[in-house]
């Protein structure tokens, strides 16, 4: 059985830390197995901590008034799931809710803010690859408002 540290090399996200970095990190983690349909987060409630999909699908979706929630992005195996812990206010911005059942590392993002406080190069190496995440992300859900509304603007 692999271990929280060897598990997280299964994610571009951490892939390429240090072994040490990694053991540091996994002590803010533990494994969790989510039912389907289980919110993760809800848009506007605090955000103390985040996930990487193991297995199993996870939504993104965004609350419209007098429809269904609208999904903005599916997230599959090796994702992370969220980054308003990493940020201020610490708010979640859009709901997320499991599609099927999921094997996840839970992530205390308290705990990892901490650890990234006390040693600055980790905190500077996280803070590098979940930007990359969100221009990753944003990059797509601009793909997606253009494929909804017919054409893409010159300028992100």
């Amino acid at each position: 059985m692999r271990t929280i540290d060897e598990l997280l090399t299964d994610s571009p996200t951490f892939a390429g830390l240090e072994p040490a970095q990694l053991e540091f990190i996994a002590g803010c983690a533990r494994n969790e197995h989510v039912a389907a349909g289980t919110m993760l987060m809800r848009e506007g409630e605090p955000a103390e901590r985040f996930w990487l999909i193991r297995r199993g699908v996870v939504a993104l979706e965004l609350y419209v008034p007098g429809r269904e929630p609208l999904v903005i992005e599916t997230l599959e195996a090796g994702d992370v799931v969220g980054w308003s812990w990493l940020f201020p206010p610490y708010r979640w911005a859009l709901d997320g809710r499991t599609v099927g059942d999921c094997h996840l590392i839970t992530f205390d993002g308290v705990c990892l803010r901490e650890k990234c406080e006390s040693d600055h190069d980790l905190g500077f190496e996280l803070m590098s690859r979940f930007t990359a995440d969100v221009i990753e992300r944003l990059q797509a859900t601009r793909l997606q408002l253009a494929d909804v509304h017919g054409k893409v603007s010159a300028t992100a």
